[in-house]
């Protein structure tokens, strides 16, 4: 497996990052405006993990890295963006493993 495939991946992401933090910021407007707060926390971790993904080729375990930082992306900021959403806590369940994920990621620099 190609180790560049995590620039395709950050690629991808960004893009996402990027069209979710604009529609965050010029057209959510949810009811309750604390929604709007988590909807910017999703945005910044997804962004800042985002950037983390073009490190990963020059890590010493690409895959591990890579792989942990896009699952964090996925469970921690994919499920902020659907509490905010449909601006409904209950949705949160998965947020927690998506953070365990981001802290493996840069856990896994160290080894």
């Amino acid at each position: 497996m190609d180790p560049l495939l995590w620039h395709r991946v950050a690629a991808v992401s960004g893009v996402a990052a990027l069209g979710l933090g604009t529609y965050g910021a010029h057209v959510f407007q949810p009811h309750n405006p604390a929604y709007k707060d988590v909807w910017q926390t999703a945005s910044l971790y997804h962004l800042v993990h985002t950037a983390a993904l073009l490190a990963a080729p020059i890590t010493k375990h690409p895959h591990v890295f890579g792989s942990l930082l896009t699952t964090g992306i996925l469970a921690f900021s994919g499920t902020c963006y659907t509490v905010a959403l449909l601006e409904d806590r209950k949705y949160s369940t998965l947020a927690p493993f998506g953070g365990f994920a981001f802290i493996g990621a840069w856990a896994s620099l160290l080894f």
